[in-house]
């Protein structure tokens, strides 16, 4: 059972990451379309601080990925892996729970 309460625990983390990079993909097509002002202290303190939570997991990534002129792929690729590992986890999961093997 501790397994399956890791996995969980695993899979809230990978949520909130998930969320944490949709909340900054949103703000920053807000920011360019000019629906929200930088010059807000709470806007660029929010961005500020999402930035700095993702930029670790994009920047290896943005040194493997192409240049797109502007385009940046890095968070849907960070999407894309985290719902790879979240499947991951679901089917251990599901394997622990079934008794097959791991």
């Amino acid at each position: 059972m501790i397994a399956l309460t890791i996995i969980q625990i695993l899979q809230v983390l990978l949520d909130v990451v998930w969320w944490i990079i949709f909340v900054q993909f949103v703000l920053s097509l807000l920011m360019v379309f000019n629906v929200i002002n930088m010059s807000n202290q709470f806007v660029r303190s929010l961005y500020s601080g999402l930035e700095r939570l993702t930029e670790p997991m994009y920047r290896p990534l943005r040194r493997v990925l192409p240049n797109m002129g502007g385009i940046d792929f890095s968070p849907m690729v960070v999407l894309i892996l985290i719902s790879i590992f979240d499947i991951i986890l679901r089917n251990i999961a599901v394997s622990i729970l079934t008794g097959g093997a791991v």
